[in-house]
């Protein structure tokens, strides 16, 4: 059984983990998204890529994640409200 997928935000960094993979995001913004390039592992691989994440009108963000000369995936995501921010 896996783990839902997370994927945090701060600044100019980020992490994302879903299925086996994991890696750390470099960010910069737009008005409505967020584009990112990623490195990290996945099944104990190195891999990359890049992508981005839009918030679209229903409250839902939608991440479009793809691997360097790879897939692509388009993930839909909701903000965790069970955490408390700091």
């Amino acid at each position: 059984m896996s783990a839902p997928a997370d994927c945090q935000l701060i600044g100019n960094n980020g992490e994302i983990a879903f299925g086996a993979l994991q890696a750390g995001l470099d960010l910069s913004y737009g008005p409505s998204m967020v584009f990112f390039t990623w490195g990290g592992c996945d099944e104990m691989d190195e891999v990359s890529g890049d992508g981005s994440a839009e918030l679209l009108d229903d409250g839902l963000v939608e991440i479009t994640f793809a691997y360097h000369n790879g897939d692509e995936a388009i993930l839909k995501a909701k903000r965790d409200t069970s955490s408390t921010a700091c």
